[in-house]
């Protein structure tokens, strides 16, 4: 019986992606990148089992992610101006802290999850063509300060810093450092090899919105407006839009910049206008409170125009 175990069970889970993928059909046209996009969709419910099976324990992952922090913020205070950017970043701070402090301490509106014991830190990225946020392992949580700039709320904040929250909190982090160690044949203790661009990038459509969903109903039950998610969407919806017809050559290199980390973090994402719709249904089906958003505590100059 033992011989034929590891056959059973790449029987069971190829089984199972198949009718996964079939499940989750839509109706967009057919074409290179949807046959892409299904592909990577299938591959990844695939190997979705044997990555369980080797998750790192919560230590583990709190050390792997602490290791990656340091180096990559080590690189951000080559250029930190404290003046500025320490005040931002303690701000990021609070903010973060009551989402998480309030998965603990606070009554449950809609219902959470019991959390993973993870050490979670948020930094600020001076960097004004950084219009993106990302996660690594052990809760380190990144926020770009061309992103900031395009909030008007702190419940905008809030929503961004809950999804990243939920993309380390679900094992997203921690399932691409599997992934890449495994395709890079990177041992467990070389990970710090492993380049920051694999965590700035998206992941699947289902876990993007598995975190819209989740980091959404953090922020409500840390007493802020589930709104808030709706008017980052919408704003990165008229980015969207421009960025589609932008010119080739826009101009200055810093707007050069902003654009292209823009155009990457689109391909990599659901459309703003699924994005929306997914949380308007959260809102209508959970039955989220209305709530008066709170004003931004820090002023960001933009470099691209919201």
């Amino acid at each position: 019986m033992k011989r034929w175990l590891p056959i059973i069970t790449v029987v069971v889970v190829g089984l199972a992606a198949l009718l996964y993928s079939e499940y989750s059909k839509d109706t967009t046209t057919a074409g290179p990148r949807s046959f892409l996009n299904w592909l990577a969709q299938t591959q990844r419910q695939t190997v979705s089992v044997p990555l369980r099976v080797t998750r790192l324990t919560d230590a583990e992952e709190n050390r792997v992610g602490a290791e990656l922090a340091a180096r990559y913020s080590a690189q951000l205070k080559s250029n930190w101006n404290p003046a500025a950017d320490d005040p931002i970043e303690q701000y990021i701070n609070e903010v973060g802290a009551r989402l998480v402090g309030g998965t603990i301490k606070a009554p449950s509106i809609v219902g959470l999850r019991t959390r993973r014991k993870l050490s979670y830190k948020f930094y600020y990225v001076p960097q004004r063509y950084m219009v993106n946020a990302f996660a690594f392992p052990g809760g380190h949580i990144f926020v770009g300060e061309g992103l900031l700039a395009l909030m008007t709320s702190e419940d905008q904040l809030a929503a961004v810093l809950g999804h990243e929250i939920e993309h380390v909190d679900l094992f997203h982090c921690q399932e691409r450092i599997q992934i890449e160690t495994h395709a890079r044949k990177i041992p467990l203790g070389g990970l710090l090899m492993l380049p920051v661009e694999i965590f700035q990038a998206g992941y699947s459509k289902d876990q993007e919105l598995q975190a819209d969903r989740e980091g959404t109903i953090l922020a409500v039950n840390a007493t802020y407006s589930a709104q808030g998610a709706i008017e980052v969407f919408e704003t990165l919806g008229r980015l969207y839009q421009r960025q589609q017809r932008r010119p080739k050559d826009p101009g200055d290199e810093m707007s050069r910049l902003a654009w292209q980390t823009l155009a990457e973090y689109f391909r990599s994402h659901p459309t703003p206008d699924e994005r929306i719709r997914q949380i308007q249904d959260l809102m209508d089906s959970r039955k989220l409170p209305l709530r008066q958003e709170r004003n931004l505590r820090v002023q960001v100059p933009t470099t691209v125009r919201r």
